[in-house]
């Protein structure tokens, strides 16, 4: 089939050029959004009568054998079709003849190209938030399990106070929850037609893009024909949202390979998600979170490569906009993997409770509750918190911890100190006190966890209607 272009041409392109500019080998990935917006673009040229009924007919039943011949792995894609929509109507033509040429009135691949890029980021949006509901609701399942498992907090990766496990869980719980809502706005976005706009400036056919809108399942469209074929503003979005994403991850699984070293011990990854030395028999490691953590580098990448397209191109359509895909397809792959690798992977960890708990015995994340005691009785916390870094001081050159030392000692030092103090100093007691909103005691860790699944149960309720 010629060129939908050829007739301003004497010659056709050189073979390497034609491979250079082509976009098949990748927006193939759109084959589905592609003849979804042909279907509602043949429709509505029907019912606005500029096709008659008998065509709008033939091309849709071509369409229909096309898309169910892409459903069979029948399509073969050719470079010298260019791009995704020249291959579909390629196609077209053979199965239905010279009619399949009116299926592009009043179109412009500028805005069907947008169209099926809206389309596609539709798509994978939904996809997203499944899967990210579901790496919540494994997070909530974990955080339910430890709401009472001590562990070390920490602050410059030094031991800084006990808290529970769970609560430290419930920590990525807010952030993929903060991820989730940016996913949805970016919904709104991504929910509007550019169909109608033809290259850039609209069509003299009476076309109803309201009509297409809605075939398509857009709840808005463009209201600037320019604007339609140039704005990718909501791929940037998609982009953007999954950089934070990723960093969430890469977070949590840079955590995650700590906590199975030999140094710490907290967590074992089962087999499934580990992988052994081709030379140490002994090594077990955590592969896959590192895998995630590598990744956050090239979705990153994908943002910054499509804002660095978009940051000189005047208005409106030019050939760089080829280059918002393959980045955007490869961060979809990319997240929605990592989403799944990190459910599977947290969901068949073993937490080690009891070595989680015995660190927090042997270090000096219970000196503020020295400090918090001494206030609470009326000392000034400044005057507490010297008279305890003192005493931390002392601990360390003697080999020993604050709980350790003797009574008598600790009313040299202060004669507000009583014999409570070993209670408040324990581990235990130290988190269970924590019960500022928010905070780690274990009440308002069960209390994070009661809302976070009242939340992910309206989610779903909504999700399903």
């Amino acid at each position: 089939m010629a060129k939908l272009w050829g007739g301003r041409f004497e010659a056709g392109l050189d073979k390497k050029t034609e491979a250079f500019g082509a976009s098949i080998t990748f927006d193939q990935k759109m084959a589905r959004q592609d003849l979804k917006g042909s279907l509602a673009h043949v429709t509505m040229l029907a019912s606005t009568g500029i096709l008659t009924d008998q065509e709008a007919e033939e091309i849709k039943a071509g369409i229909r054998k096309v898309e169910a011949k892409y459903e069979a792995g029948q399509i073969e894609f050719k470079i010298e079709n260019e791009d995704i929509h020249m291959n579909m109507e390629t196609y077209l033509h053979t199965e239905i003849g010279s009619v399949a040429g009116k299926l592009h009135t009043a179109r412009s691949r500028n805005d069907q190209v947008s169209t099926d890029m809206h389309l596609w980021i539709k798509d994978t949006l939904v996809e997203t938030q499944d899967k990210l509901q579901n790496l919540r609701e494994v997070l909530v399942a974990l955080a339910s399990d430890h709401v009472e498992t001590i562990m070390p907090g920490y602050t410059h990766l030094q031991h800084a106070q006990p808290i529970s496990f769970g609560h430290h869980i419930m920590a990525y719980y807010s952030m993929l929850t903060r991820d989730a809502e940016r996913f949805a706005f970016n919904m709104k976005h991504a929910d509007i037609s550019p169909l109608g706009a033809a290259a850039l400036a609209g069509t003299t056919f009476p076309i109803d893009r309201k009509e297409t809108a809605a075939l398509m399942g857009f709840s808005d469209l463009y209201v600037n024909s320019i604007d339609a074929v140039s704005d990718r503003d909501f791929i940037l979005e998609f982009l953007s949202n999954a950089s934070i994403l990723m960093m969430h991850l890469s977070r949590f699984c840079e955590e995650i390979i700590l906590w199975c070293s030999h140094e710490y011990q907290f967590v074992t990854l089962s087999d499934a998600f580990s992988t052994g030395s081709s030379i140490m028999p002994q090594k077990k490691n955590p592969d896959m979170a590192e895998l995630i953590r590598g990744k956050s580098g090239r979705v990153y990448g994908n943002l910054f490569g499509l804002l660095t397209v978009m940051k000189s191109l005047p208005l409106a359509y030019n050939k760089d906009l080829q280059e918002d895909k393959e980045g955007m397809f490869d961060t979809a792959e990319t997240i929605l993997t990592s989403l799944d690798v990190m459910s599977g992977m947290l969901a068949t960890m073993t937490v080690n409770t009891s070595v989680m708990a015995e660190s927090t015995e042997k270090d000096f994340s219970n000196a503020t509750e020295l400090a918090d005691y001494l206030a609470a009785k009326g000392l000034p916390f400044r005057k507490a918190h010297e008279i305890v870094g003192e005493m931390v001081l002392e601990c360390s050159k003697a080999g020993h911890y604050l709980q350790d030392v003797p009574l008598t000692r600790y009313q040299e030092v202060s004669e507000l100190i009583e014999a409570d103090i070993y209670d408040t100093l324990n581990s235990r007691t130290a988190v269970a006190r924590r019960t500022s909103f928010g905070g780690t005691g274990f009440d308002q860790v069960k209390m994070q966890i009661d809302l976070a699944k009242e939340t992910l149960k309206n989610e779903s309720s909504v999700s399903s209607n």
